[in-house]
């Protein structure tokens, strides 16, 4: 299981956000890209890098502050953040990033997103799916955690059979250090077994990771646990291994 520790970028500094509250953000005083240079230190071979800004408005906002952590490390980058239009997937991938997420736009412009797996296919891109549990079924939030698609994860995976890459986000379990919902990656992991899957959402431990990697997932994003310092990047490695 790949370990991929995430940085979330709001106004150029990292912070992280409780449950994707915008108005709970705590952050950190550390220059982003000497932030990423040390999870590549540490042995990562993936960073999850996320502008909140660019999420939150529906245009990338740190172009580049990501071309800087591009630039300055050769860890593989996953960005996520406002992904809408063609040239800004161009943009990012000539500046060095490996792999871009699309969020909120794979629920309502399926035919738009099936174009950019067209064009860039599904090794570039990563579909993600932020969810709520509503009566034990995971519907798919959108536009920054702030609406329900009315759409359930099952009905927006099937838009997108040519995705390689998922990764689902339990938006209860977020910032909230509170576990993940291994459950849920289970289930995804056995209706979905074609993608390479990306848990999120709740990481606090190295136990953590080991169920997680137990219930067959690909992947495992880890923010703040890394960011509290509650968890040690190299040890998470070793036990994703």
């Amino acid at each position: 299981m790949i370990i991929y520790p995430a940085m979330d970028l709001m106004g150029g500094r990292p912070v992280r956000l409780a449950q994707g509250r915008f108005d709970d953000a705590t952050g950190y005083m550390l220059d982003p890209a000497e932030a990423v240079l040390a999870f590549e230190e540490a042995g990562a071979e993936w960073a999850h890098v996320v502008d909140l800004d660019g999420a939150r408005d529906g245009c990338p906002r740190q172009h580049g502050m990501i071309v800087d952590i591009a630039l300055s490390v050769s860890v593989k980058l996953q960005v996520a953040g406002g992904f809408r239009e063609a040239d800004h997937f161009t943009r990012v991938f000539d500046a060095g990033v490996d792999r871009v997420v699309i969020g909120s736009l794979a629920a309502y412009e399926p035919e738009k997103v099936r174009g950019f797996f067209e064009s860039f296919g599904g090794e570039k891109l990563a579909l993600a799916l932020d969810v709520k549990l509503e009566d034990g079924v995971p519907i798919v939030a959108t536009r920054g955690w702030t609406e329900l698609s009315g759409k359930s994860l099952w009905e927006v995976a099937a838009f997108y059979p040519e995705a390689k890459h998922l990764l689902v986000t339990d938006i209860g379990r977020d910032g909230m250090l509170t576990g993940p919902n291994t459950e849920l990656i289970a289930e995804v992991a056995a209706r979905l077994p074609s993608c390479c899957l990306q848990a999120s959402g709740g990481v606090s431990s190295l136990d953590d990771l080991r169920d997680l990697k137990a219930a067959r997932a690909a992947g495992a994003i880890v923010g703040k646990a890394l960011w509290e310092q509650r968890i040690d990047l190299k040890q998470a490695i070793d036990a994703g291994a």
